[in-house]
């Protein structure tokens, strides 16, 4: 049982980049991580024990540690204006990033003295303040709550932790619930993974570690009380459209973010129409309603390049750019033909095609080969609408850290909320519905507000709703005004 177990964990685990690998080798050989029989705090027989306090006597790991922590939210578009560790484990960390980067730092008590000024939360600081939290580890995530509560208590908003390690038992679900996201620089499977191939560790422990993990999820469901609070609390949109197009280093990003602005439009068309006359005539009605058509060009049953002329023609008609969703996946080399090569070649007259990351890097080295030159855009799919979808958790991560290794071609995301506050980083949300509901086969719809005000996203797609309406250009009128709505709340809110 445990070896099926151990091979699921090694294989379900993602890879470690070179400096954390060297964070974590260096952990095991100072003995803060320890593989055997151990008795927790709370009684549980563990085969793995982390303490994570012998940091403090070897200072080159220290910095090395903070610095990977702070580059991992940097990376991820977290901002905040003070940081806080955890005591006390985290606390040095927590000191090390504040020296490192020149962020002011605030520190909990974990008990108010009798005298002095009997404060809970030294340091100084504004109410209203963001606050990121420091942790060395997480189980149950129990620690960053008794930490994120006197926060909050006292004015400063905590909507991020970021953790050296996470033990996979729960406390990361348990965080966000409460409206925390979290970021983990290792997870134990991840640590497994890497020590058995430096033969640090056997697969035998790797499953009793894997059931152990299993075995022992620690879920702590929310109170009511911040159950509301979670739900009363309304992110705010931090950019117009307009300021962020100054911060784009993709020219087709800013080129979007202007029409949005000019036009006061966040709305693509999604014309999966099988017939190029009628694809013509809809576009044609539309157009003066949309910032973006999203085509399928390949579904076209009668497809010739003077399709794409006429399309280009009424882009640059109604100022409006063409997102050919293409959903390349392949390696490198074969999508440089698919994208430039053959009877479709979107290189030639889309501003945007996507892709899947699922083959890495070298699927954006080799759409960029072409697309880069000609000014193009890649939106990278992070999520999908589709129940069932396999786009989430450890994938989306990868997708955001992949968009963020390349600003000046990767311009956005297909994802179902805002994935990181990175200016250039457009996210675009498919199954968009005026009324909340599904299609019978998997595709789930959100309605606008939902979408643009709520989740923060910054365009909406409408397929059907719009040209199967009696009416599209009338309806597609109808969901530029409540799209356009739902972008001026989340600007207030």
């Amino acid at each position: 049982m445990d070896s099926k177990v151990a091979e699921e964990c090694i294989r379900n685990a993602d890879d470690v980049d070179g400096p954390t690998e060297e964070i974590l080798l260096k952990l095991f050989d100072i003995g803060a991580i320890k593989f055997g029989n151990f008795t927790l705090k709370s009684g549980v027989q563990s085969p793995i024990y982390i303490d994570l306090r012998v940091i403090v006597s070897f200072p080159d790991l220290l910095k090395a540690i903070a610095e990977k922590m702070y580059k991992l939210v940097e990376a991820r578009g977290v901002k905040f204006d003070v940081i806080c560790g955890v005591p006390y484990t985290a606390l040095p960390v927590a000191t090390a990033m504040s020296m490192l980067h020149g962020k002011p730092m605030v520190m909990r008590r974990k008990e108010v003295k009798k005298y002095g000024t009997k404060r809970i939360i030294e340091g100084i600081f504004k109410q209203g303040q963001t606050c990121l939290v420091i942790e060395d580890l997480i189980t149950s995530g129990m620690s960053v709550m008794e930490t994120t509560g006197p926060l909050n208590d006292v004015g400063l908003k905590t909507t991020d932790v970021v953790v050296l390690v996470d033990r996979e038992q729960g406390g990361a679900t348990n965080l966000t619930n409460r409206g925390v996201t979290p970021h983990a620089v290792l997870k134990i499977s991840q640590m497994c993974k890497c020590l058995v191939k430096h033969k640090r560790l056997t697969m035998e422990v790797v499953g009793k570690v894997a059931t152990f993990l299993k075995e022992n999820q620690v879920v702590i469901k929310p109170k009511a009380e911040e159950k509301i609070q979670k739900d009363d609390k309304k992110a705010k949109r931090a950019l117009t459209y307009e300021a962020r197009a100054d911060k784009c280093k993709n020219k087709t990003a800013v080129k979007l973010l202007k029409i949005m602005a000019e036009k006061k439009t966040n709305l693509c068309f999604s014309a999966d129409i099988t017939d190029k006359k009628r694809l013509l005539e809809v576009v044609e009605a539309v157009g003066p309603h949309i910032c973006m058509l999203k085509t399928h060009i390949d579904t076209l049953e009668d497809f010739d390049m003077d399709v794409a002329k006429k399309l280009r023609a009424l882009a640059d008609k109604y100022n409006f750019i063409i997102f050919e969703d293409r959903k390349y996946a392949d390696i490198g080399n074969t999508v440089v033909l698919q994208y430039s090569k053959g009877i479709y070649r979107p290189v030639e007259w889309a501003d945007i095609v996507n892709a899947h990351p699922l083959p890495g890097p070298g699927i954006v080295d080799g759409l960029k080969k072409n697309g880069g030159p000609a000014g193009r855009g890649l939106v990278l799919i992070a999520e999908m609408s589709s129940k069932g979808n396999l786009a989430t958790g450890a994938y989306t991560d990868a997708s955001i850290k992949m968009a963020l290794d390349y600003p000046d071609y990767v311009m956005g995301f297909i994802s179902m909320r805002k994935l990181t506050d990175a200016p250039g980083i457009i996210h675009m949300t498919p199954g968009v519905k005026l009324v909340k509901g599904g299609d019978g086969m998997g595709q789930q719809y959100n309605t606008p507000e939902l979408v643009l005000a709520e989740k923060l996203s910054d365009l909406i797609i409408v397929g059907r709703g719009i040209y199967q309406a009696t009416d599209p250009k009338a309806e597609a009128a109808r969901y530029r005004q409540a799209g356009w709505d739902a972008y001026e709340k989340s600007l207030r809110q």
